[in-house]
């Protein structure tokens, strides 16, 4: 009898340990590490010169690649721009799709209006809800003008079922919403679990490889924002879009995260209304619409989102402060780096604001994660207590340093072009900056004061620049 070896996997991402752990080591999920029973490679035969796994005839033999038909594989367009720009050129047949994000954020208004628009280039899609009945999704289409005879309905939780309705109906794209409500009966685990899910998973993605029919799958997320389900559903599907938006703000905004058919880089934009979901192909201008020009402590800088280039205002305010630590208040970007900018600005520019309340924020809900804003939140700080306002036709991008030089940030280039499409005229770039269009006033500077200086040229102010 072989010889067997106890050793612990972790049931979120299959992690392998010798002894039983509380919480895995790689993904850190507690709770996740259990016993499984493997049979000693000792003892398999290989010792024996045996072998432990016997060869059998391939169904399909191997081919050179040049003589694989690859249009089978060509992505179908959505009908959205916005959409198929994140999935590379459309959605391929017999792909699956994960689509995540917050409850409520418009994942399900999204999808109908995908397969509007599938439907509407003459595709049959299937779109089966577990959370809700199908008058409740047919109420939703009417609102959002998604209804339309190539749609189909269904409202099911058995994953039995769903192949039933897949194999009857026969459409190229099928979604599912959500993946957490459905249930396979054959396998153990509670509804939602990580074992039901990765059955789920593993069966629908059968059936879109086996049949062709693009699936795409409505997922649920942590309190941290990630996917929720085990680990290997990432590993499962071929994209990973992650739907994000703010419940203060109209703006959704559509990451990838993987893609193994195009970049994982791209960002689309939408907006969402009370008649549904609409693409958003200019952004910049939804960020830039209220601007008040002319107005003390507003800078506008230029954030790269994936490879998206996006102006955004960024606004400054002070106020003497009443209290012994003074307020510091940041909205939309990292507050550990505004408080490092304001350090800079008091040492090296002189702008001290120990005193005094400081507001830092972004408009229209934009955040920006990236060290490319450091130098127009700079500037903001630097006219609020100036008191002078920047020039409104005037972009400021760089990263700051602690010796308050101002370093070079990736695609300037593209950064800088996309200010000169919307009009802006002047920007203030890093010392050394490559490929800056032409058509548009470029100041390159090394330094913080000297950015302040150029920004904010004019009569003489309380500060030493």
């Amino acid at each position: 009898m072989a010889k067997t070896k106890t050793t612990y996997r972790c049931s979120a991402c299959g992690y392998q340990v010798a002894k039983w752990l509380g919480r895995c080591p790689d993904c850190g999920e507690w709770g996740s590490v259990g016993e499984v029973a493997s049979i000693a490679a000792a003892s398999s035969g290989i010792s024996a010169g045996k072998s432990p796994t016997l060869a059998t005839v391939p169904g399909t033999p191997a081919r050179p690649m040049t003589q694989i038909d690859a249009t089978n594989a060509a992505a179908f367009s959505t009908g959205i721009g916005e959409l198929d720009r994140v999935l590379g050129k459309g959605i391929v047949p017999g792909s699956v799709l994960l689509l995540a994000g917050e409850p409520g954020v418009g994942k399900s208004t999204l999808l109908l209006e995908a397969v509007k628009q599938w439907a509407l280039q003459g595709r049959r899609a299937l779109y089966v809800t577990g959370e809700e009945s199908a008058g409740q999704v047919r109420l939703r289409a009417e609102r959002t003008g998604a209804v339309h005879d190539e749609i189909y309905l269904a409202a099911e939780s058995d994953l039995g079922a769903v192949l039933g309705h897949a194999e009857a109906v026969m459409p190229s794209l099928m979604i599912v919403d959500s993946v957490q409500t459905m249930v396979a009966q054959s396998v153990d685990g509670v509804n939602g679990g990580v074992t039901q899910i990765r059955a789920v998973t593993t069966a629908l993605t059968s059936l879109a490889k086996n049949s062709g029919i693009a699936v795409v799958l409505v997922g649920h997320v942590t309190k941290d924002g990630t996917v929720a389900g085990p680990r290997s559903l990432e590993h499962l599907v071929d994209v990973v879009l992650s739907f994000e938006g703010d419940k203060h703000s109209t703006l959704r905004m559509v990451r990838g995260i993987k893609n193994r058919f195009g970049s994982a880089d791209e960002v689309g934009c939408f907006e969402q209304r009370e008649d549904g979901i609409h693409e958003v192909t200019d952004p910049s201008e939804l960020f830039l619409h209220h601007r008040d020009i002319g107005v003390a402590g507003t800078a506008i800088t230029v954030a790269m989102d994936g490879k998206r280039p996006l102006l955004g205002e960024v606004q400054a305010l002070v106020s003497k402060s009443s209290l012994a630590n003074p307020r510091r208040a940041v909205v939309g970007i990292d507050s550990a780096r505004v408080a490092m900018i304001l350090a800079v600005c008091a040492a090296r520019a002189n702008l001290p604001t120990f005193d005094q309340d400081v507001y830092v924020a972004t408009v229209g809900g934009m955040k920006i994660s990236e060290p490319a804003a450091d130098l127009a939140v700079a500037l903001a700080l630097s006219s609020i207590l100036a008191e002078r306002s920047l020039p409104g036709s005037m972009v400021a991008l760089g990263e700051i340093g602690l010796a308050g030089e101002v370093r070079r940030v990736a695609g300037v280039g593209r950064r800088v072009a996309e200010a000169k499409r919307l009009g802006f005229k002047h920007a203030i770039v890093p010392a050394g900056s490559l490929d800056l269009p032409s058509g548009i006033k470029i100041t390159q500077v090394a330094d913080l004061q000297t950015a302040m200086r150029v920004a904010l040229k004019g009569p003489s102010s309380p500060y030493s620049f």
